[in-house]
This record gives C-alpha cells, structure tokens and sequence, in this order.
C-alpha cells in the first residue's frame, strides 16, 4: 500500500516563497537548525499554518462563520486565504506609523 499523499487544495498548493521574499519551509528550518533550535520544514510549516489558524479564528468570529467540519482548517491551508493574511501583515509593517508592534490610530 502505497503512502498518503500530503494535502492538495483544490485552489492549488500554498507556498511561503516567493511572496514578498518570502522563504520555503526547508530555509526556514535550516536558519532554525542553525540558530539552535533543531527544526525540520514539516514542522516550520506546522508552526506556519498554526499562525495562520491564530489570523482566521477572529475573522470567522467577526463574519459569524462558524466553526465546523473542520471548516478554519480548510480555511487556513487554502492558498488564497494565506497570500491575502501575507498581503495585510506586509501592509502593516509597511505602514510608517507602525512601531514595534502598536500602530497609531
């Protein structure tokens, strides 16, 4: 019996390179590896998608979409959902009145 494949969106696969410079998962492992803490990129892309899990909760809370069949899950694996989470916190660091970590309002 052959393996499991990994997960395939239906709207394509997800990547974190090459968005506004981002790094695959394999780099970010190395440069964790490297600076002590021992990493492979199964698991920066874990802590990648836990991320995303933390962006989507509130925004499902705000727009009253509840969660369900693994519904967030989904979410947060889809390739859309992240590259648009990508685009709004490079906005924010983008964004001149943005001082380590508050932004004036």
């Amino acid at each position: 019996m052959s393996m499991p494949k990994g997960y395939k969106s239906d709207k394509g696969y997800a990547t974190v390179s090459g968005e506004g410079g981002g790094m695959d998962y394999r780099t970010i492992a190395e440069i964790m590896t490297d600076d002590g803490h021992k990493m492979n990129h199964a698991t920066a892309r874990n802590i990648f998608l836990r991320a995303m899990k933390k962006l989507a909760e509130p925004l499902c809370e705000l727009y009253g979409i509840e969660e369900e069949n693994g519904k967030l899950e989904k979410m947060t694996r889809d390739p859309r959902f992240q590259s648009s989470m990508i685009e709004v916190v490079s906005d924010i660091y983008e964004d001149p009145d943005y001082q380590h970590g508050k932004i004036k309002i």
